[in-house]
């Protein structure tokens, strides 16, 4: 349910309309000042203000424009007895939803108002969201092997049970995580990710929790970090395995106590988010080698749920491939794109170590070489321009069902060799393609005593 901040320093309309909301269900909080209201928007995330104009000290304009900065999301009605032409343009331009007049006329009034201001920030969040993700993508195409996860999966989404998500890189991890969130409570809250492999370890910290101004060189102004963000949603920490020790000690904390502070300041936040993990490691083998904390594994794989590689999902390949592919299609301005029957069979006998991130890849680069509409067999694995080194070579032999099936430990060393030679031996290039973070690709490349 959403949370509400009602600021008014008359004490007996401020505690009216905390009551008529909280009748409702919403979670009120109240503040008799400006100031006071400052200090309860830092300290947690709120979905509305309702705020008075007139009040000593720091006034509701006031108010607004402090936080406007920092909260732009921030829903607002402004209440008021002593409105004027000036005070509601001025207002209006601070991006307020609407005036209450006060005195209130009922407390039908004031729910009726405060639903719609709601309304339509869940509207906008979902516009969002559709802009960012036009269409969901499915867990699954109908392979028998995805039944228990998908089964799994739904009954822990209407928990707020923290959940890992383990398995190979680019087997759906993110995707099964957002379908979490869609079939959870926290629907029309927000779905915040943040992979930990992406970012160094002191930008990473900053990220999650938020900085203070000043808080080191080039942190002008106060930043909230995206737990912050997430509020009412869901937090979605991928590759969880490439955190490094000290910042797994203050997310066991966050885990452990729901609240954090922001880099350099010392006010504490609550962290009101639905926590959901991946990783592609073996977190038991990391805590074996000193490099997990056992903690931080056991606060987040409370419900952990692996992640099938696409190699086990047969009957899911080409149609999670025909859907690539329509995606591909529209982005190259080439929407009449399709597999022929020929591509059906190699798609469905390779490995595919890379899972799907890897079948995108190879779709993508085969519809750019392709001259018709028709993707052919012959097409998925050329790699133009160059020519096809051995290990390559097997890799698509492999994949037309010549020779035995190979080991996973050959499967993993086959992708991290044509990685790296398909960027020309880039180690940072080759982890980005992977999907993985590069101290991981160091550890299997002496792993593997590859070089």
């Amino acid at each position: 349910m959403s949370r509400i901040l009602v600021v008014d320093d008359e004490d007996g309309v401020r505690e009216f309309m905390a009551e008529a909301l909280e009748d409702q269900g919403y979670e009120v909080d109240q503040a008799s000042d400006g100031a006071a209201a400052l200090a309860m928007l830092e300290a947690a995330a709120y979905q509305l203000l309702l705020t008075d104009l007139k009040m000593p000290h720091i006034g509701g304009m006031e108010l607004v424009r402090r936080i406007r900065a920092e909260q732009p999301e921030l829903g607002v009605i402004v209440l008021t007895a002593h409105g004027s032409v000036a005070d509601a343009v001025a207002a209006m331009k601070l991006g307020i939803f609407d005036f209450l007049q006060k005195p209130l006329e009922s407390p039908t009034q004031l729910r009726l108002l405060v639903a719609r201001a709601l309304e339509r920030q869940r509207l906008e969040a979902l516009r969002e969201a559709t802009r960012e993700r036009p269409d969901a993508d499915p867990l699954s195409y109908g392979d028998p092997i995805m039944d228990p996860v998908v089964g799994a999966l739904r009954k822990v989404a209407v928990t707020d049970a923290t959940v890992l998500l383990e398995g190979e890189s680019g087997t759906g991890k993110e995707v099964a995580a957002r379908a979490v969130h869609a079939w959870s409570r926290r629907a029309d809250g927000p779905f915040i990710a943040v992979n930990c492999a992406a970012l160094s370890a002191s930008l990473l910290e900053s990220e999650l929790f938020g900085h203070e101004k000043g808080a080191f060189t080039g942190a002008a102004a106060r930043r909230r970090g995206r737990i912050e963000l997430a509020a009412g949603g869901t937090f979605f920490l991928d590759e969880v395995g490439e955190l490094e020790l000290d910042l797994q000690a203050k997310l066991l904390r966050v885990l452990q106590e729901r609240e954090f502070e922001r880099v350099g300041g010392n006010q504490t936040i609550r962290a009101e988010v639905r926590w959901i993990a991946a990783t592609n490691c073996d977190l038991e083998a990391m805590i074996a080698a000193g490099r997990f904390r056992a903690d931080l594994y056991h606060r987040l794989a409370l419900f952990p749920v692996h992640m099938p590689a696409l190699r086990e999902r047969r009957r899911d390949i080409v149609p999670l491939a025909t859907r690539l592919l329509q995606r591909i299609g529209s982005e190259l301005g080439r929407p009449q794109l399709r597999l022929s029957n020929d591509a059906h069979d190699v798609l469905e006998a390779a490995s595919w170590p890379g899972n799907v991130r890897e079948l995108a890849n190879t779709l993508e680069r085969a519809a750019i070489l392709a001259d018709g509409d028709a993707l052919g067999g012959e097409l998925l694995f050329a790699l133009p321009g160059r020519p096809r080194s051995a290990r390559v070579q097997a890799r698509a032999h492999a994949a037309l069902g010549d020779g035995a099936p190979p080991t996973l430990a050959e499967l993993e060393q086959q992708a991290i060799l044509a990685a790296l030679e398909h960027h020309d031996g880039n180690r940072r290039k080759a982890a980005d393609a992977l999907g993985i973070g590069l101290r991981t690709l160091y550890d299997k490349l002496k792993r593997y005593e590859l070089s």
